[in-house]
């Protein structure tokens, strides 16, 4: 055991205190022997106390300190399965669905969202948009953003996209005479916001980069850079009743229509844009000569999209690339990817224009790529086509429905492979269960529909397991001319 003189100066050493010495007339007798006959030393309260700094024994508190409680937890690792009640729930939280006055032509629109990612990278907007003719006949929008590497890109496209679209409308010069004329402008003006839209992302992280910016302000401003997102813009005209559809990326709108003998066909008005699209591939060879090995697998040096927002390291060049994530930390190309004449993505949209016969009930479905990974085309519209005539009348849906319960074997992943189509959407497990909104109809059976086991597994697991059973999936339906069908 230490002497007192030992234990006094080096805890005045660790305070940074001088070390004191005490004569033998004036040095305290701390030490004592206990019963057992072992020598220790004590050191006081107020001894402690003396020494500056130590805060924690002379303020006054009181006793704050949880209690852990030792009754048995409410949650036990044998929990139940989720109830059918739990999974409408979760399928539901999102959903939202609007009746449309005053939009000649639109009856309905319904949507929801379900995340799989810890933070949903999915963003949407819907509603009513001022006519850029000034004429108090406002248009529709739909838009979805399925973002990747982050949500910054699709959360500031969610901000600002729509609104410079309107913008660039207004300033457009339309031959409403002409109906070619009229697509024309149309067009061109969401092509122009969607490109200068993505330019001051990409273009004016530079300036950000080269600032006097606080660190954590450049930071901020740079992370809409760092990540991706796709963008799916539909714009319904009442006047001409045309449908515009932008779209750059994966996301994919499909309308549709219903024939003179009652049956339903499925028309995209998108094209994915990805590295297995053949004309993609065509336009990025062409774009860069002489490099091979551009595309592979499947994706552009690694990403799956062929146009895209934000993105930066697919359009920087080189040198600054390097430069952002030697200074910011920027994500860089996957090993093997080689970037040498960049850009290699876009942002440009393909814009497509249908005009929606008004005396033909259709609609289009508005979703991102988490959906068209479990459904085809054809798929969806039947599943809409089923739950709209479910609907009596259209507008106020009812809420009673019988459905066949089936029986399925034990069910586990090895029953599902990347070559496999048991995951996604089989016919005989078609369900019409969720009458209130046909968007929560499409997701709960593009993940499983009557297949309680399939899709509670795949709405029990969360982020990042949920990742390899389902992604972020945002879906929007809007019909026209369907009331009373």
């Amino acid at each position: 055991m230490r002497s007192w003189r030992l234990a006094r100066t080096s805890m005045r050493r660790g305070f940074g205190l001088p070390a004191r010495r005490f004569s033998a007339k004036t040095k305290p007798n701390f030490s004592q022997t206990s019963s057992n006959g072992v020598r220790y030393t004590v050191i006081t309260a107020s001894a402690i106390a003396g020494v500056g700094g130590i805060w924690w024994f002379t303020k006054p508190t009181r006793d704050t300190v949880p209690v852990i409680e030792l009754q048995a937890s409410k949650h036990t690792l044998n929990k139940p399965d989720l109830s059918s009640d739990e999974i409408t729930q979760i399928l539901s939280q999102e959903a939202y669905s609007f009746l449309i006055k005053g939009v000649s032509g639109v009856d309905r629109y319904d949507g929801t969202q379900l995340a799989s990612n810890g933070i949903c990278e999915d963003r949407f907007i819907h509603g009513k948009l001022p006519s850029p003719r000034d004429d108090d006949k406002p248009w529709m929008a739909w838009a979805i953003f399925d973002g990747h590497a982050g949500w910054q890109t699709a959360d500031l496209l969610e901000k600002q996209l729509v609104p410079l679209v309107q913008q660039y409308l207004r300033q457009a010069t339309i031959a409403f005479g002409e109906q070619s004329g009229y697509k024309e402008a149309i067009q061109q003006a969401i092509t122009k916001a969607f490109v200068d839209l993505d330019s001051s992302i990409v273009e004016t992280a530079q300036e950000t980069a080269q600032s006097n910016l606080p660190f954590q302000e450049k930071m901020q401003k740079l992370l809409p850079a760092f990540a991706g997102s796709c963008a799916l813009l539909s714009l319904y005209d009442p006047v001409t009743s045309n449908l515009h559809v932008a779209c750059t990326g994966d996301s994919r709108a499909v309308l549709g229509q219903k024939n003179s003998d009652g049956t339903w066909t499925a028309t995209p008005l998108s094209i994915d844009q990805t590295g297995s699209n053949t004309d993609e591939i065509s336009r990025i060879q062409k774009e860069h000569p002489g490099e091979e090995n551009i595309v592979k697998n499947g994706r552009v040096l690694g990403i799956m999209v062929s146009r895209a927002f934000g993105d930066g390291r697919w359009k920087w060049p080189v040198e600054f690339q390097n430069d952002m994530i030697k200074k910011f930390e920027a994500p860089p190309l996957r090993p093997g990817n080689e970037s040498k004449t960049p850009p290699y993505i876009t942002a440009k949209p393909v814009v497509t224009s249908t005009v929606i016969d008004p005396e033909t009930p259709s609609f289009v479905i508005i979703a991102s790529d988490g959906l068209w990974d479990m459904l085809t085309d054809q798929q969806a519209v039947t599943l809409v086509s089923t739950w709209l005539d479910s609907q009596t009348p259209f507008t106020t849906p009812s809420n009673s429905t019988t459905n066949h319960k089936p029986t399925y074997p034990p069910f586990d992943l090895s029953q599902i492979s990347h070559n496999s189509t048991t995951g996604r959407f089989s016919e005989e497990r078609t369900v019409l269960k969720d009458k209130e909104n046909v968007a929560v109809h499409l997701l709960r059976n593009s993940l499983g529909g009557n297949h309680a086991e399939l899709i509670g597994g795949r709405l029990a697991a969360t982020y990042p397991y949920s990742r390899d059973l389902r992604d972020d999936i945002t879906v929007q339906v809007a019909f026209f001319n369907c009331e009373g069908v």
